[in-house]
C-alpha cells in the first residue's frame, strides 16, 4: 500500500502543504518552552504562567517582566525549580529595552542600573489644581498633590485627596470640596465624607445597630447620617438594638469580636481583638483615654483587649 502511495504523483499544492506542516511540527518541537510572569533579582524565571508555549506566544502580550525558558522539563523539575532553586535557570526576558513597553497610566519605562527595563511611577503633575500640602484619604499629609499621586501609583490604588493643607484633628479649619462634609473619626482624624440625607426604611430587625453613644439606629445608613450631623464618628458598639446590660455577659458579639466593658458609661462594645501589630515608628505614638502612651493605635487596641475596657485616642504623640 505504501509503495502505491509513493508511486502515485502528488499535486504540487499538496507537496507544499506537507512540507509546511512538517516545518511547523519541527519548529514547535524546537521552540516550545515555558512562559513565566517575571524574572527575579537572581536572574531566574519566577511565577509560572503556562507550559508548552513558544517564545513568540509567550511574549505576545508585551508585558514587562514576562520571561521564557526553552527547556521542556517534567512538572516535578518545574516544581523543584520554583520551590527550592528560587526559579528556573536560563531565563530569557521578553523585553530587554523600553521599546514599545506600555507601563499603564501614571508610569513610564526606564532602564535601571543593571540596564534592564523597569516601570517606574511618573504621574503627570503638569495640571495639578491644588498647591502646597494635601491630606490623603489614608490620614497622612503629603508634600503636594503630585507626591500623593506617586504614593497611589506605588500600591495605594484607592488613595485620594481629602482636602488641601495638612491633615487635621479637628474640622475647624477644614474646607471640604463640593458637597462633602467634614467628620472627625474615632481616632480624632478629620475626613471629608458624603452624607446621606435620606435613608431607606429598614426591612429587617437584623439591620438595627447599637452605637457607641448608647443609641439604637435603624441601619448603618442612619448611623452614618447621625455621624455627619454630629460631625464626629459615633461607631458601632454591637449589632442589634441597644440593651440594658450590667456587664458583657448580656451582650452577644459577632464572630471574631470580644466585648469590652466601659464601667463609667455602663456600656459594652464589641471589637476585634486578633489584630497583628507591625513594628511601630516613633511618630505613631498615641495618648489614649486612660492617659497612657502607646507605641501605636494598634498597640492601644491590643491593650484594650487585654484589659477588657475600651480605649480611644485622645491625641497623637506622648501623653506628656
Amino acid at each position: 500500500m505504501l509503495r502505491m502511495v509513493v508511486k502515485q504523483k502528488m499535486h504540487p499544492g499538496m507537496v507544499l502543504f506537507v512540507v509546511l506542516v512538517c516545518h511547523l511540527l519541527e519548529d514547535s518541537s524546537v521552540h516550545a518552552g515555558n512562559c513565566w510572569l517575571q524574572q527575579g533579582r537572581n536572574g531566574k524565571c519566577q511565577v509560572l504562567y503556562m507550559t508548552k508555549l513558544s517564545k513568540e506566544e509567550c511574549c505576545r502580550s508585551g508585558r514587562l517582566g514576562t520571561s521564557w525558558t526553552e527547556e521542556e522539563v517534567p512538572n516535578s523539575t518545574l516544581f523543584r525549580w520554583m520551590i527550592f532553586n528560587g526559579g528556573a535557570p536560563n531565563c530569557k526576558p521578553c523585553k530587554v529595552t523600553c521599546d514599545n513597553v506600555d507601563c499603564g497610566p501614571g508610569k513610564r519605562c526606564k532602564m535601571n542600573k543593571r540596564n534592564k527595563p523597569r516601570c517606574v511611577c511618573a504621574p503627570d503633575c503638569s495640571n495639578m489644581t491644588l498647591e502646597g500640602s494635601v491630606c490623603g484619604s489614608d490620614g497622612k499629609t503629603y508634600r503636594d498633590e503630585c507626591a500623593l499621586l506617586k504614593a497611589r501609583c506605588k500600591g495605594h490604588l484607592d488613595l485620594e485627596v481629602q482636602y488641601q493643607g495638612k491633615c487635621k484633628r479637628t474640622c475647624r479649619d477644614v474646607l471640604c470640596p463640593g458637597s462633602f462634609t467634614c467628620v472627625v473619626d474615632q481616632a480624632n482624624n478629620a475626613y471629608c465624607v458624603t452624607c446621606n440625607r435620606i435613608c431607606p426604611e429598614p426591612t429587617s430587625h437584623e439591620q438595627y445597630l447599637c452605637g457607641n453613644d448608647g443609641m439604637t439606629y435603624a441601619s448603618a445608613c442612619h448611623l452614618r447620617r447621625a455621624t455627619c450631623l454630629l460631625g464626629r464618628s459615633i461607631g458601632v458598639a454591637y449589632e442589634g438594638k441597644c440593651i440594658k446590660a450590667k456587664s458583657c455577659e448580656g451582650i452577644r458579639c459577632s464572630s471574631g469580636k470580644k466585648c469590652l466593658w466601659d464601667s463609667k458609661l455602663g456600656r459594652g462594645r464589641c471589637v476585634l481583638c486578633d489584630e497583628f501589630c507591625p513594628p511601630s515608628r516613633p511618630d505613631e505614638a498615641v495618648c489614649a483615654s486612660d492617659n497612657t502612651t502607646y507605641p501605636s493605635e494598634c498597640a492601644m487596641k491590643q491593650a484594650a483587649c487585654s484589659l477588657g475596657v475600651p480605649l480611644e485616642v485622645k491625641h497623637s504623640g506622648s501623653c506628656n
